[in-house]
């Protein structure tokens, strides 16, 4: 039985969607930063943790300072 990443409980097969290669309960597969749930193939992933794709990996991960616009586009 696989477990799930975010909170560690076995995930049945009618709850489980498989991103990152590991199988999640869909409510567990959300942004690290912002919290929105996240639908598999439709994010980012870093350290092995799901971000969406924009804004946050973009502003965390992302070239500092072009393009983003906003309060998270400078680096200070």
């Amino acid at each position: 039985m696989a477990k799930c990443p975010k909170c560690n409980k076995n995930v049945y097969f009618a709850e489980k969607v498989t991103s990152l290669g590991k199988d999640w309960h869909r409510p567990c597969l959300k942004c690290e930063k912002c919290g929105k749930t996240l639908n598999p193939g439709s994010h980012a992933e870093h350290d092995g943790k799901p971000y969406c794709n924009n804004p946050c990996y973009t502003a965390l991960f992302g070239p500092g300072g072009f393009g983003r616009g906003g309060t998270e586009s400078h680096k200070y």
